[in-house]
Parts: C-alpha cells; sequence; structure tokens
C-alpha cells in the first residue's frame, strides 16, 4: 500500500472517531490500524456504544465507490439493508444517520441503568440538595 492510500486510510478512520465524539458517543481509533492486533483486536476503530466493551469496527475508503455503488442502490431510501449469503452469517448495511441514531440510544440505555450514572444524572438536574436543618432532623 502506498502513502497516499495509508494516508487516506488514517483521514477516514480519524474522522470516522471525531464524528462519534461530536454526537457523544466514545470511540479511539485501534494503533496501527489494528495491524498488531492490539488488544486482541485486528479492527480500525474502537466504538464504545454499549457497556464497556467495544463495537469493533472496520473502516474502507475508495475514490471511485467501487463495490460501494451496488449496496447503496440496494439499499436504495431504507433505513438497513441485510445481506445473507447461504451458510454464512448475515450482515447488515445502514447509512450513517441511521448508525448514529441506534448507537446515540444505545448509549443513553446503558447510561440510564449504570446506577452512578443515573445517580449523577438526577444530581446534576435536580441541583444540589440542601442540607438537612435541626427542625429536619428532629421531624424525620
Amino acid at each position: 500500500m502506498g502513502k497516499a492510500s495509508r494516508d487516506k486510510g488514517l483521514r477516514r478512520e480519524r474522522a470516522i472517531v471525531d464524528l462519534h465524539s461530536k454526537c457523544g458517543l466514545r470511540a479511539e481509533r485501534v494503533p496501527l490500524s489494528g495491524a498488531t492486533h492490539y488488544r486482541g483486536n485486528g479492527a480500525d476503530v474502537d466504538l464504545y456504544v454499549r457497556g464497556t466493551a467495544p463495537v469493533k469496527a472496520e473502516v474502507k475508503a475508495r475514490g471511485d465507490g467501487d463495490g460501494f455503488r451496488t449496496l447503496e442502490r440496494w439499499l436504495g431510501g431504507n433505513d438497513a439493508l441485510f445481506l445473507w449469503r447461504d451458510r454464512a452469517a448475515p450482515f447488515v448495511v445502514l447509512p450513517l444517520h441511521v448508525w448514529l441514531e441506534i448507537a446515540g440510544r444505545s448509549a443513553r440505555v446503558d447510561a440510564d441503568t449504570d446506577t452512578d450514572r443515573r445517580a449523577r444524572r438526577r444530581d446534576i438536574e435536580l441541583g444540589p440538595v440542601p442540607a438537612n436543618d435541626a427542625i429536619a432532623r428532629d421531624v424525620a
């Protein structure tokens, strides 16, 4: 792979990380695009959209869209495209806006189920709790 191709791949990976970060989702580029299997991970990007385990993502970029146009045509105006080959697990192609909506909802659900986060969010929303005064302590 030439330097120009490698640099283009790095730019695309960083753009995916930046996009998720701007949407409030944690994302990290895997060092060396996963070539060293850092932490046992051969992916390009780790997306933390649910729990502590990342969703491992591969990033592909093509100048002329070779191979992508057919997928775009099949997807049409739909929200998802399921690709299912005989005797193989199916996979899903999603437009970016659909993925970000799903990932954002998943991250919010995880945040709501985490009791510490939920308590911190409640404290922020309700403001500081006033200290109990002597009268309130006697009544309680």
